[in-house]
C-alpha cells in the first residue's frame, strides 16, 4: 500500500506508454519488420550459400533486426500486460496486486532506458566492436597498478553485459599493474558505447606503494578504436613500412594473458602506431592478429583524417597527467567517482570499479548528442 500512495502508478504507465510510442517512431518497428520479412524470405532461397559473403551479411543483419522487433514487442506485450493488471486492481480493489505492478513497472522502466539508448547512436561504426587500448601515465608504480585497476573495471562491465573480451597484449610493471594492455571487446554497439570512455583517468587514493601510506594522484589512459572486419580489406599495408619484433611473452598481466614464445610487436613506421599481441598460440597467429589491429587502427586514423577532425574516431591524445582527465576516482579522503564532462557522480566508488559505468556512459553520449544538436542549429 505505500508504494501505492506515493508513486501516481496510472500516471507512470501513460508516461512508459508516451515513451514507447516514440521509441518505435524513431527505431522506425514498421520498417523493421517489413525489411525483416524481406531478409527472411531471402535467407530461405536454397542457393543463398553459393555466395558466402553475401549469406552472411543477409543472416547477420536479419539476426540484428529479429533482436531489434523482438525487443520492440516483448516491451509492448510487457506494458499491456501491466496496464492490464493495473486496471484490474483499480476495477477489483485488489491491493495485493500493487507490489507485483510497482515491480512490473520499474522494470518496464529500466528495459525502456535501455531501449532509448540507441537512439544516441548515429555514429557510421558504433554498432561494431572494439578495440580498447590502456596505458599508465603519470604517477609511477600507482599508475601502472590504476592501468591494471581500470582494465578490470571494463571487464566487468563488459561481463555483466555478456560481452566477448580477450586480451592480446598486457605489459607488466616495474614492480605491480600494468604499463599497458589490449583487449578486444566483442558485442552489438560496443564502439558506441565505450567511445564515451576514451580519455584520462585519475584515481585518487592512499598509496598502498608508498611505505608512509601518502595520498598519491595517478593517471591512466584508455583509448578506444572500431575493431573493424573490413579494415584488412580497405588498408593496405606495405611490409617495407613494418618493422616486426618478435619476443618471449612472461605472461604478463598474470590471469589475463596466456603464456608463449611467439609474441609479435608490430611497428608501423610512417605514423608510429605500434600493436602488440601475445596470446595466441603461435607466432604466426600473433602476427595475423596484430596486423588485423594495425589495419583496424590505420583506417580509423585515414577516416577521421579525411573528414579533418580527429575527435570523430580516434579522439585527440591529450598527456596522461593533470588537467586533461576525463573523470576522478577518488577513494581518500573521502570517496567520489565524478566525471568532469557531464557531472555526474556517485560515492559509490566499489561499485564503479566493478564495472557499474552505464550511468556515465550514458550521461556522455548524451551530452554529445545536445552539443551535435546545438552545433547544427547553430
Amino acid at each position: 500500500m505505500a508504494a501505492g500512495d506515493q508513486r501516481d502508478l496510472r500516471g507512470e504507465l501513460a508516461v512508459l506508454r508516451s515513451r514507447l510510442d516514440e521509441a518505435e517512431g524513431y527505431l522506425g518497428l514498421e520498417q523493421l519488420q517489413a525489411r525483416r520479412a524481406d531478409l527472411e524470405k531471402e535467407a530461405a532461397q536454397p542457393d543463398l550459400w553459393n555466395d558466402p559473403d553475401h549469406a552472411r551479411a543477409v543472416t547477420s543483419e536479419l539476426g540484428k533486426l529479429s533482436d531489434d522487433v523482438a525487443m520492440l514487442e516483448d516491451l509492448a506485450q510487457r506494458l499491456s500486460d501491466a496496464e492490464v493488471l493495473h486496471d484490474l486492481m483499480v476495477e477489483e480493489e485488489d491491493e495485493s496486486v500493487e507490489a507485483e505492478l510497482v515491480s512490473a513497472v520499474d522494470d518496464l522502466e529500466r528495459r525502456l532506458g535501455a531501449l532509448e539508448l540507441r537512439s544516441l547512436f548515429s555514429g557510421q561504426y558504433d554498432e561494431s566492436d572494439a578495440i580498447v587500448d590502456f596505458h599508465a601515465g603519470t604517477g609511477g608504480t600507482d599508475a601502472q597498478d590504476w592501468c591494471e585497476m581500470l582494465l578490470r573495471m571494463y571487464l566487468r562491465w563488459a561481463e555483466r553485459r555478456g560481452m566477448e573480451v580477450e586480451i592480446d597484449e598486457a605489459t607488466a610493471g616495474q614492480e605491480a599493474g600494468l604499463l599497458s594492455a589490449t583487449a578486444i571487446v566483442k558485442g552489438r554497439f560496443v564502439y558506441g558505447l565505450l567511445s564515451a570512455e576514451r580519455g584520462v583517468h585519475r584515481l585518487v587514493r592512499m598509496s598502498p606503494f608508498d611505505a608512509q601510506h601518502r595520498r598519491q594522484t595517478s593517471f591512466a589512459s584508455v583509448d578506444v578504436t572500431p575493431f573493424l572486419d573490413e579494415a584488412s580489406q580497405e588498408v593496405v599495408i606495405d611490409d617495407k613500412d613494418l618493422r616486426v619484433d618478435t619476443y618471449r611473452s612472461s605472461g604478463a598481466g598474470g590471469q589475463h594473458v596466456n603464456k608463449t614464445d611467439s609474441a609479435v610487436r608490430l611497428t608501423h613506421l610512417p605514423t608510429g602506431i605500434v600493436v602488440a599481441v601475445q596470446n595466441e598460440r603461435s607466432q604466426h597467429q600473433n602476427r595475423a592478429k596484430a596486423m588485423q589491429i594495425l589495419a583496424a587502427k590505420l583506417l580509423d586514423r585515414q577516416l577521421a583524417e579525411r573528414r579533418a577532425a580527429m575527435e570523430s574516431l580516434s579522439g585527440p591524445k591529450d598527456e596522461v597527467s593533470w588537467g586533461n582527465q576525463i573523470r576522478s576516482y577518488v577513494l581518500a579522503p573521502y570517496q567520489l567517482v565524478k566525471d568532469l564532462r557531464t557531472g555526474v557522480e556517485t560515492g559509490n566508488v566499489d561499485a564503479v570499479l566493478d564495472g557499474e559505468i552505464d550511468e556515465f556512459i550514458e550521461a556522455e553520449l548524451r551530452r554529445r548528442r545536445a552539443e551535435d544538436a546545438s552545433g547544427r542549429v547553430g
